[in-house]
């Protein structure tokens, strides 16, 4: 139950008039308070809603930092754990204590993880190229896609529904000679809206850090050792060039009917930063991944009073390149490793929603992704003797699945839903994958809501768990897990309009059997084996909230914690095996971020803070050594933006300050992270028409 003013009336009635009266009611309305009858709205819940646990990043979230990475807005605005290597470098999500491949992504409905890896790079999605991101924790990602035994992440883009040209450029320059632009031009007329995005990201990313890693040992005349210190390094090898290009067009047949083009290209050209226990100069090697990705989808849409029904198709090309060479000691480099990877995948689906009066509702979809993979990998030093051999694999996998659920909603207070899915990967059908739901409205005031889900799922292996050659197992058992979740939520709208608050508290239980895990066997390969029962439970906060100061100031901000143990409960893999009871390795047992905006007129300043707790880099969580964990380190960033407003255009200047406090920390063992440093943005929106003037 929602309450809400409804005043448009009384604050449009003195202004419908000629245009110099509308000048009159704004200075008048400026020196009275117009009281207004409370009226009240009742409505219902979303059905599609019930029972999810689920968190909703809007628009603000998305663009509080232009340059930003998806992997930075995740880990700022949710509870997922991001392992970032640096900016322009791997990132990955780590859902509810689970690993990166446990996270299924889909963009426009179309899944977009690696199918030979299982994962999702984050650092390779531009937040300004997705218009909502929502991400669907534990049993409700079987929403999306079954394989999520942490969650799902759904990305989506939109029409801008504004009629005309519309234009926005904005540049970026920032410390270690870092630039970014971007770019949109928008479309309307009639039943069309086509959007062109561009995006482009480049810098040596050479940062300075103090290498802790690295002790260097002064001496005196006599070469009599007198003291000692860490030197100051630069980051090597971490130079990035990503390139982005968006293209969109809809058009609406009818009244509720839609057709919808989105094709994307993706160039990344990135080195891979050296270690800083790495004692190579950056002349005598090169390490360098370059990455070309092209995605497209074709979408049909049709809205009616009673069903929604959609039918799209797909298509993904990603070349993946990695090289990696040396000098041999004679001034000639030798190619130690030359990798390739090329894989295409055709997608279909449909999908539909049936409204069976107020308190029924059906849904169903079927997907189909098809996957066609050749990998080639060159290894000069695969042997200790002999010529470099070439090994990799060709393979196709079909990857069907086929979804339905039923929700009820018998009173406004009570919601109920169960789902089943099942899913063809090659030859092998999964069991049938079942879900149930349900929320329960305790009170109308506050909206205080009980949600609850209890869900199994499995996972099936990547083509490289497979097939890679060398060490790939074709004998791999699929993951399966429990997952149990029940949570509160409120959210408090006054009919004041002062202030909103809104919350949610989570606690889920997981137990993954068969997790697929890469060791190493006797004869130097690395294998990957089904030798884990993982034990993930914990407890997911979120609060957020705005407050009106007075007439033109506003107080707002969000924040969220996560305790996440994940905990190996498995058979020791040999008598030395000490990862049982212990924490998964690079999992943070705690985290937590939040986000303070405080604005005034034009201005706005944002306050970002974040925390991580230790993460172990052993199974064992051995921390005698500097090496057996990555210490904890609160982030602190701040940015302040001015917008201006003549009658030709509207204007932005922002000025961010990243790592305000200068920490020195690291995302993973010896890989630091860089200190303060800066951005600038400038950002133009010409009005076209009348209006510029």
């Amino acid at each position: 139950m929602r309450r809400l003013l409804l005043i448009g009336l009384l604050l449009g009635a003195p202004t419908a008039g000629r245009a110099d009266c509308g000048t009159v009611a704004r200075a008048d309305t400026s020196d009275r308070r117009l009281d207004a009858p409370q009226v009240v709205v009742r409505g219902r819940r979303p059905m599609k809603e019930i029972g999810l646990q689920q968190t909703r990043l809007d628009t603000a979230a998305l663009r509080s930092t232009v340059a930003a990475s998806l992997a930075d807005v995740l880990a700022q605005h949710s509870t997922l754990f991001i392992k970032q290597y640096g900016r322009g470098t791997l990132s990955t999500a780590s859902f509810r204590g689970t690993a990166p491949s446990h996270t299924q992504v889909t963009w426009n409905g179309m899944r977009i993880n690696s199918p030979t890896l299982g994962m999702t790079d984050f650092s390779t999605l531009p937040a300004y190229f997705i218009d909502r991101a929502t991400l669907l924790h534990g049993s409700s990602s079987l929403r999306a896609a079954s394989g999520g035994l942490g969650g799902a992440v759904v990305l989506a883009t939109e029409p801008s529904h504004a009629q005309g040209l519309g234009l926005q450029y904005i540049q970026g320059v920032g410390s270690f000679r870092t630039t970014d632009e971007f770019a949109r031009i928008t479309y309307g007329r009639g039943r069309w809206q086509s959007s062109t995005r561009f995006s482009y990201a480049s810098s040596p990313n050479d940062y300075p850090y103090t290498n802790y890693h690295k002790k260097v040992t002064r001496y005196d005349e006599a070469h009599r050792p007198i003291g000692s210190y860490y030197p100051t390094e630069r980051n090597r090898s971490g130079d990035y060039h990503d390139l982005n290009l968006l293209q969109e067009v809809w058009y609406r047949i009818g009244r509720g009917d839609r057709l919808s083009l989105s094709g994307w290209y993706q160039r990344s050209r990135r080195g891979i930063p050296m270690l800083d226990v790495d004692y190579k100069e950056t002349a005598d090697y090169a390490n360098r991944q370059n990455e070309q990705t092209v995605r497209g989808v074709v979408a049909w849409d049709r809205t009616r009073q009673t069903y929604k029904l959609r039918a799209q198709g797909g298509y993904a090309y990603t070349e993946l390149a990695y090289d990696y060479s040396r000098d041999r000691g004679d001034g000639n480099r030798v190619e130690m490793i030359r990798s390739r990877s090329y894989t295409h995948t055709i997608h279909g689906s449909v999908a539909g929603d049936y409204y069976l009066g107020e308190r029924w509702m059906f849904t169903a979809d079927v997907s189909l992704h098809q996957h066609l993979v050749a990998s080639r990998d060159r290894n000069a030093a695969a042997t200790a003797s002999g010529p470099a051999r070439t090994t990799g694999y060709d393979q196709a996998r079909a990857e069907l699945s086929g979804y339905v659920s039923v929700r009820w909603q018998p009173t406004e207070r009570l919601g109920v839903a169960v789902s089943l899915r099942e899913e063809l990967y090659g030859r092998t059908w999964s069991p049938v994958i079942p879900a149930g739901f349900v929320d329960l409205l305790l009170s109308r005031r506050g909206a205080v809501t009980l949600k609850g889900s209890v869900s199994r799922n499995y996972r099936f292996p990547t083509l490289n768990d497979l097939y890679f050659l060398p060490g790939g197992n074709p004998d791999l058992r699929h993951e399966s897990g429990f997952t149990y979740d029940a949570g509160l939520s409120f959210a408090i709208h006054p009919s004041s309009g002062r202030y909103t608050l809104r919350g949610e508290a989570t606690w889920f239980d997981s137990r993954i059997d068969d997790w697929i895990l890469w060791l190493p066997t006797f004869n130097g390969l690395w294998t990957p084996r089904n030798v884990r029962q993982v034990h993930a439970y914990g407890v997911e906060v979120k609060i957020g909230g705005e407050v009106r100061l007075g007439r033109e100031w506003k107080l707002g901000g969000e924040g969220n914690f996560a305790w996440t143990p994940s905990i190996n409960r498995g058979d020791p893999v040999n008598w030395a095996d000490g990862s049982i009871g212990r924490q998964l390795v690079y999992i943070p047992e705690y985290s937590a971020a939040a986000t303070g905006r405080l604005t005034w007129r034009n201005w706005q300043l944002v306050y970002q803070w974040n925390y991580c707790s230790e993460r172990y880099t052993t199974s064992s969580n051995e921390t005698a050594t500097r090496i057996g964990r990555v210490l904890p380190y609160f982030m602190n960033n701040l940015s302040l933006e001015k917008r201006f407003t003549p009658r030709w255009a509207e204007l932005s200047a922002k000025v961010r300050i990243n790592n305000l406090f200068d920490e020195e920390y690291e995302s993973v063992l010896s890989r630091p992270m860089p200190g303060l440093n800066f951005e600038v943005f400038l950002e133009i929106k010409p009005r076209f028409g009348r209006g510029s003037r």
